[in-house]
């Protein structure tokens, strides 16, 4: 599909790709398909080779891109990025979190599980009470940053993905009056996380700030700047926040249009994992992003698309394309290869925090449904969701039986 004169800067076309081949193909391929994001490294690195100094003025956004144009402006530096300061904590290493976050799954649960009403069932608005606070508290105690900052945390990570839910077109544009509110909305977090930076140097603890400011950075051969610690806990509160509610929402509503389907999981508890993927194939939080720009000329589909052009990969799309996956719209625990959906991307730039979501969906649902004998609808459900590219349920009114204990 093309889309006429919105390109980057509205100059040129952009294209949407839908087939999971194609979006494979360009997401694998970072040197031959340029990430947007690049492209803006490269432009701050052009100013400040001009002299300028992005980090004294400007927003906090930019601060956060600055510590990708030192810490990993090319591809070489991208990969030792993840594997020395993200793997550990929230990629590869999220297991080492299994305690963790188990104990906070549960103590979760504990706040809604002893409800009953007239016929012996309870009642939890999902959202509100579990799918947005587990992300919530794993991604502060990861951090070390105190449950009680769990409020402005989520308002100010509400306020990063602002242009996600009401920018307009592919580009996800916000306006003036947007841009407006969206700065003062993250007023107070860049000072917030500086002071948190500087209270972890002085006295370290357990947590990826603390091991961010001690670590000395092999492929640089140096420690990490105040400014490059601020930008990779920045990245994450983006990305750690929303996008695992979002998930675990749409699962939760798979189990209710299913009844069978949480009597089976219950029943064979080592095909939750299997449940998990497929959800997340059938149901992506990002529905598609405009990352890729085109180097040279290519054809997508028979589509001849220029060089220049900003290609918006549909995930979503690319995880129902009937010519990659037999039965798209059917959710089927047997499904091979279950993991190589396009919902964290696929490649060398997937989503680095893919390992701590997947073991946070993968717990939650361990946990429900050890400890409920059913799940279902419950009143007043509308399922509005937001506007946007996530896809987001605002409410979720559920009805649970608890397991007798």
């Amino acid at each position: 599909m093309t889309l006429p004169g919105e390109g980057m800067g509205g100059i040129g076309d952009a294209f949407v790709l839908s087939c999971y081949e194609d979006i494979e193909r360009v997401v694998k391929n970072p040197e031959r398909f340029t990430p947007v994001m690049s492209l803006m490294v490269e432009e701050m690195q052009a100013a400040v080779d001009k002299g300028d100094t992005p980090q004294q003025d400007t927003s906090r956004f930019d601060l956060a891109l600055d510590s990708v144009r030192t810490l990993r402006p090319n591809q070489k530096l991208w990969r030792a990025h993840r594997q020395e300061l993200t793997d550990p904590w929230v990629g590869p290493g999220a297991r080492r979190h299994r305690q963790m976050i188990t104990q906070i799954v549960d103590e979760l649960i504990d706040d809604w599980i002893s409800r009953k009403d007239g016929d012996g069932k309870g009642t939890v608005e999902f959202i509100q009470e579990f799918a947005r606070l587990l992300p919530q508290r794993v991604t502060a105690r990861i951090l070390g940053l105190p449950f009680t900052d769990i409020t402005r945390l989520a308002n100010w990570g509400s306020a990063q993905v602002m242009q996600y839910v009401y920018g307009q077109g592919h580009l996800n544009i916000l306006n003036d009056s947007q841009m407006s509110q969206q700065a003062e909305d993250l007023s107070g977090f860049a000072d917030y996380l500086s002071d948190q930076v500087a209270s972890k140097r002085a006295n370290p603890q357990d947590d990826m700030i603390s091991d961010l400011t001690r670590i000395h950075y092999k492929a640089l051969d140096r420690k990490l700047t105040d400014g490059e610690v601020y930008g990779i806990v920045y990245f994450m509160v983006l990305g750690g926040l929303e996008t695992t509610q979002y998930a675990l929402e749409q699962q939760a509503q798979l189990l209710c249009d299913q009844p069978r389907l949480f009597a089976t999981l219950k029943a064979n508890p080592e095909k939750i994992r299997a449940f998990t993927e497929e959800a997340m194939r059938l149901r992506a939080p990002t529905q598609g992003l405009s990352t890729r720009l085109t180097t040279q000329q290519e054809v997508f589909q028979g589509v001849e698309v220029p060089a220049g052009s900003v290609l918006h990969l549909r995930f979503a799309a690319g995880n129902v394309d009937p010519k990659h996956y037999e039965c798209p719209y059917e959710l089927n625990l047997e499904r091979k290869s279950l993991g190589n959906h396009l919902t964290f991307s696929q490649g060398p730039r997937t989503c680095p925090g893919a390992g701590i979501s997947r073991q946070e969906q993968l717990i939650a649902w361990e946990r429900l449904l050890e400890r409920l004998s059913s799940l279902e609808y419950g009143e007043g459900n509308t399922f509005e969701h937001q506007p946007g590219i996530m896809l987001g349920t605002l409410t979720l009114n559920l009805k649970f039986r608890a397991e007798p204990r």
